[in-house]
């Protein structure tokens, strides 16, 4: 926002999401390979019981999509009207998002912890 308004140039503003999503894939990456920290399990973790190859998997999944995500949004941004990629921007990540998530929970249902109903615990 603020370089590309100093600068007067929008392409700042475009190569934003895409910096911002490989950011995010290198740290799943890094964290998992060299850390051992699988930050997708240690935000997951109560909601699923899973394996650690799952874990491992799930994380890959993230990371891949992101990298893809950001190579979709340069594309997009570089080869399409400014509009176009707010639109895309906009609707069609949050779109694709959703479905990578809802395609996440369809697979990993299995693994899912039942939430235990206070009223019965009693």
């Amino acid at each position: 926002g603020g370089v590309t308004l100093l600068l007067h140039d929008k392409t700042y503003i475009m190569w934003k999401p895409t910096v911002l999503y490989w950011l995010l894939a290198a740290v799943l990456l890094i964290a998992n390979a060299f850390f051992k920290k699988n930050f997708i399990q240690q935000m997951m973790g109560k909601m699923l019981n899973a394996p650690k190859p799952v874990w491992d998997k799930l994380n890959l999944a993230w990371v891949v999509f992101l990298v893809i995500l950001g190579f979709v949004n340069l594309y997009v941004a570089f080869n399409y009207s400014e509009n176009a990629w707010v639109n895309f921007k906009l609707f069609g990540v949050t779109s694709i998002m959703f479905l990578f998530i809802i395609g996440q929970t369809l697979l990993l249902k299995q693994y899912l912890i039942e939430p235990v109903d206070e009223k019965e615990s009693k």
